[in-house]
């Protein structure tokens, strides 16, 4: 058995890019080991995972095998027909193809397939060393990199993400004979940029994350990101608050440092007048400064990462304070200007702004959601006239200045701008904070995995505006198809049903879907003359199949889904209770039984040649076990009833796997499709019933396999 040793790889550049680093890290550590694992080298992984820092992609390996197993080949050669003239002899074609393999025709072997018999060389050579095979496998990990703009420099061809300047290959504690980019391999790497301007020898591979440590480079990224998340931590609590940091803004900071240091910097305490989500973005998005909050609300203290150890941090906090001032006046400038201007006036504008070619411009659109609206509100006990008003003002930020430098404060400027209009001076208090709240909460959820509206009124306008987005999407025809879905209508699809769900609203969601595309529809014929139009029951049908990987991220089986689904309610909050109930009655051990008889009921139902009576006739039930499953299924109609009507499905389902036994005693001593029509009718006629009430919750035989 072949030893094995450590092995490093480290690939140095200049900056690479930070939004790629990580998958490009990724894609050359997962490259190197298909390579190896190609070529039959066997290799230790361990938890070993890709290590990389701005200026360097490595690849560190416990244990990889000296060299490959013994490689065994087999070429198959002509058939003995061909191979051997009549006294047995080799023909041109056989000595052509011992030649190729390079030996006598005697040491051929013979082997039978389904044509017959023919010649065949087997050759066994010792596996190739893995230092041998090593810039085979690095030239093949690179040619797998996603690198959709590679970079030349210098005089030669070669490119990459960035250009290369080193390259370290360690086998155990021998340099590989390696070259990459024009760079040979050797076994010095290099430390921080500038402070430890020095190359650093690694003299095995198991020393090479501390020999850069000393270096003043972290080249772990989990390491680098545990580091960054105290450091912030720690300046946020000596600022007096806590620190706000979000997945994507601490990654992109993880792929900008080798040495991260954290930095305590505050702006003018003015600038919190502007909306905070503004000076947020502004620092998250522009800087990749973490913010520094207090019981939720922005402070004017934030935390920037170094890329070095200052001797003068003060310093260095100046520059980062002078980078932000700029883009907060401004910031500033917009809001102060959208206040004296005021949400009723932008909202003016949005006449001569087209929301969509065929749908017409935004203040049609807004009036389709207001009417909407409208009409939802008093169904969910919100009053009408202030969801139409809500309604009306809810894309007014559009024509904001802050939503032009900050397009994801869409609705956020709204709720600001809403809470200091003087033209809703006329609401009260409470109106007019739920209408400014309603504003924001209507683009909710905004995102996976983000909360759908808490108020009511916001809940509305989230259901009103999704609506009409999705009629007027089908109705354009931009239904999504493969991965284009210019008008988001997926994530909009979603967005409505999951707030329909989850809040509780036992609203009709086929009378909405009408609703909204009687409308789209009474838009005027566009310059080509076509009218728009959509169909409230396939908006119906491409919402249930946003539904079905909603329930499968929530670990609800495909076939209970499509067991309530098979039934179309009308109520999505009631379909998510149904839904509930049949992962209950899934766990009884009736269940099983009763689908496979629901489905073996509908199939007879589906093949009946008589005409089946709307009643079961009592003096027809000839044999005991009809009459004892006519008798439970009418007593489970009457126990039942009450219990649907409620919406207690799991009661009804429960009440129901109680019929099992006169089920199944039915199928054993009875012949449904006897030769009497008259009997073979009244037992249709009871098993039909049987089945409605079987399918009261959901279409059960789905559950059957």
């Amino acid at each position: 058995m072949t030893d094995t040793q450590p092995l490093l790889i480290e690939l140095g550049t200049e900056e690479l890019p930070v939004k790629a680093l990580p998958g490009l890290a990724q894609a050359f550590f997962d490259g190197v080991i298909a390579a190896l694992d190609k070529r039959g080298v066997t290799v230790a992984r361990g938890d070993a995972t890709p290590l990389y820092t701005p200026r360097r992609l490595a690849v560190l390996l416990p244990g990889v095998a000296s060299e490959q197993p013994e490689q065994r080949s087999e070429v198959l050669g002509p058939y003995l027909n061909i191979a051997l003239d009549a006294d047995g002899q080799p023909t041109k074609a056989l000595q052509g193809f011992a030649a190729k393999a390079g030996v006598d025709w005697t040491a051929l072997e013979k082997t039978t397939d389904a044509k017959g018999e023919r010649f065949v060389h087997r050759a066994t050579t010792p596996g190739a060393t893995t230092a041998a095979l090593l810039p085979e496998v690095l030239r093949e990990a690179i040619a797998a990199m996603p690198i959709p703009k590679p970079m030349r420099w210098g005089a030669h061809a070669h490119a990459f993400a960035r250009p290369v300047h080193w390259l370290v290959a360690l086998h155990g504690g021998t340099v590989v004979d390696a070259e990459l980019f024009g760079v040979r391999a050797g076994r010095d790497s290099r430390g921080h940029r500038f402070m430890h301007d020095a190359p650093v020898a690694i003299a095995a591979p198991g020393d090479y994350v501390e020999a850069l440590r000393a270096a003043k480079v972290l080249v772990d990224p989990e390491a680098r990101r545990r580091a960054i998340v105290d450091a912030v931590e720690a300046a946020a609590r000596a600022a007096g608050g806590q620190a706000r940091i979000e997945a994507d803004n601490l990654e992109q900071v993880n792929c900008l440092v080798e040495w991260p240091s954290a930095v305590s910097c505050a702006f003018e305490a003015e600038f919190l007048a502007v909306p905070q989500e503004a000076l947020i973005a502004t620092m998250e998005a522009n800087q990749k400064f973490f913010p520094v909050l207090r019981e939720g609300r922005l402070t004017e203290h934030f935390i920037a990462i170094a890329n070095i150890e200052s001797k003068d941090p003060a310093e260095v906090a100046k520059g980062y304070e002078r980078v932000i001032r700029p883009r907060f006046a401004d910031a500033k400038f917009f809001f102060d200007e959208d206040l004296r201007q005021g949400l009723s006036a932008m909202n003016d504008g949005l006449a001569t702004v087209t929301y969509q070619a065929k749908l017409g411009s935004v203040a049609d659109k807004v009036a389709r959601v207001a009417a909407l609206a409208q009409a939802i509100a008093p169904q969910v006990g919100v009053d009408a006239d202030l969801a139409g008003q809500a309604a009306r003002l809810s894309k007014a930020d559009l024509q904001s200045r802050m939503v032009g430098e900050f397009p994801e404060l869409q609705g956020i400027a709204g709720r600001y701008y809403a809470q200091r209009d003087p033209a809703l001076a006329g609401l009260s208090d409470d109106d007019r904070a739920a209408l400014a709240n309603a504003l924001d909460e209507a683009w909710q959820p905004r995102f996976a995995g983000d909360d759908i509206a808490l108020s009511p009124l916001g809940k509305v306008l989230a259901i009103a505006e999704r609506l009409d987005t999705l009629a007027g999407g089908f109705a354009a025809g931009l239904k999504p198809t493969g991965n284009k879905d210019p008008f988001a209508l997926r994530r909009n699809a979603l967005g409505l049903a999951r707030t329909l769900i989850e809040s509780g609203f036992d609203l009709d969601l086929h009378r909405l879907l009408a609703a909204a595309v009687a409308r789209v529809g009474a838009l005027p014929a566009g310059k080509d003359g076509a009218t728009a139009s959509a169909d409230a029951g396939e908006l119906y049908d491409f919402l249930l199949d946003r539904l079905k990987g909603y329930y499968a991220d929530r670990g609800v089986p495909g076939a209970q889904f499509a067991a309530v689904a098979a039934l179309r309610p009308a109520s999505l909050y009631d379909l998510d209770r149904r839904i509930d109930a049949i992962g209950t009655f899934a766990q009884l051990p009736e269940a099983a039984a009763l689908a496979a008889a629901d489905k073996r009921i509908r199939n007879i139902l589906r093949k009946a040649d008589v005409a089946i009576p709307d009643a079961v006739d009592a003096a027809l039930l000839r044999e005991p076990a009809e009459a004892a499953l006519a008798e439970a299924v009418a007593a489970a109609h009457g126990e039942t009833a009450p219990v649907l009507a409620n919406g207690d499905y799991v009661a009804a389902l429960t009440r129901l796997a109680r019929l099992r036994p006169q089920v199944d005693a039915f199928f054993d001593a009875v012949m449904v499709n006897a030769d009497d029509a008259a009997l073979r009718a009244n037992r249709l006629a009871l098993l039909r019933g049987l089945s409605e009430r079987l399918g009261s919750v959901a279409a059960i035989e789905h559950l059957s396999s």
